[in-house]
């Protein structure tokens, strides 16, 4: 080998020993993010895509995140954390509750009226999830994130301000419990997705519908209904949302992109999710006021109390089938989000 070509290889292995030192050689990721809301949705565009592109920066590009909206990887919503689990999708967002009974501990969010604030119940969600949950119900996946929407209330053609207003009344329930709520206080529960609501309305199929304010005005409910109840103190009720990732798929990262992932996953992330949805409220209720629509807001809560009560005792009761003590579970959520969590902030 000649001088120049000894000299010309010398060169090309300092060049590829750097280009590796930097990690620039190292192997690209692309992330398939599934979800069942439209792209433009206020979670996947103020929540999940800001998600999507801090990894993308932080990584240096090394990671890439293909974002697939509307269920577009196939299967329907109640499918998704199956999908992560077996690695059709890499990362999912999800209701928990679009599997009734499959996430037993974090019902305790999704008591009528248990949650007031979302930013501290998304910081008691997070914090019962590690204690309670990471080897139990969601040991399956990576969680990324956990956290409930702001308060749940009515919108309805007709007045709603003591139980028996609901009496005969068609209502898209939100959840399992508030369904039992419907059924308790005589009203029919009507179950669909929430992209449903607007026709359902329009057709009479539903008298109305129980959904955060955040999501009326994309679905045009101000313009379908007249009437909003909303609730002094906590809400009527939320939904628990559970953000995750495959296990094999997070294992087989390099150590520094597992740190990229975990750095912007977890506590702050979770306060930050239930921050930003609760935050879209403000907007969505000053539409249906400018629409000229009625807000009536509920100050005497305790016939709706005396309601809920018995759904209670059976959630206690259900959950102590499954060896669960469900009344503990209450009594650590409500200590956290009036304690620790209380006035929790997010730096994400």
């Amino acid at each position: 080998m000649t001088i120049y070509n000894k000299t010309l290889t010398l060169l090309a292995g300092t060049a590829i020993a750097a280009v590796v030192a930097t990690g620039a050689l190292a192997q690209e990721v692309t992330l398939k993010m599934h979800q069942f809301l439209p792209a433009q949705a206020n979670v996947p565009t103020l929540i999940l895509d800001v998600w999507a592109d801090r990894i993308e920066a932080e990584s240096d590009g090394r990671i890439k995140i293909d974002r697939f909206p509307s269920m577009q990887l196939g299967g329907k919503p109640p499918e998704l954390y199956d999908q992560v689990v077996d690695g059709v999708a890499d990362i999912i967002w999800t209701v928990s509750g679009y599997t009734p009974g499959r996430f037993p501990t974090t019902e305790v969010f999704e008591l009528p009226f248990m949650v007031e604030d979302a930013r501290a119940a998304s910081c008691a969600y997070w914090t019962m999830a590690q204690e309670h949950m990471l080897d139990g119900e969601l040991k399956d996946v990576k969680i990324l994130g956990t956290w409930v929407h702001g308060p749940g209330m009515f919108h309805t053609a007709d007045p709603v301000a003591t139980p028996s207003d609901l009496e005969g009344v068609k209502i898209r329930g939100g959840s399992r419990l508030v369904n039992k709520l419907l059924d308790r206080v005589g009203a029919t529960p009507v179950g669909m997705p929430v992209p449903s609501i607007p026709e359902s309305l329009s057709k009479g199929v539903i008298d109305g519908a129980t959904i955060p304010w955040e999501v009326t005005t994309s679905l045009k409910v101000p313009e379908l209904v007249e009437f909003h109840t909303e609730f002094e103190g906590a809400g009527l009720y939320t939904l628990t949302f559970i953000f995750a990732m495959n296990k094999d798929k997070y294992d087989s990262l390099p150590d520094d992109l597992k740190a990229v992932i975990d750095d912007n996953s977890g506590m702050s992330f979770s306060v930050f999710g239930g921050g930003t949805q609760a935050d879209a409220d403000g907007p969505a209720r000053q539409f249906a006021q400018d629409n000229g629509n009625e807000i009536i807001t509920v100050t005497d809560t305790q016939p709706w109390l005396d309601a809920v009560q018995p759904i209670y005792e059976e959630w206690i009761a259900d959950l102590t089938e499954k060896g669960i003590d469900g009344q503990a579970r209450i009594d650590q959520a409500r200590a956290l989000m009036s304690g620790e969590c209380n006035g929790a902030t997010s730096d994400f």
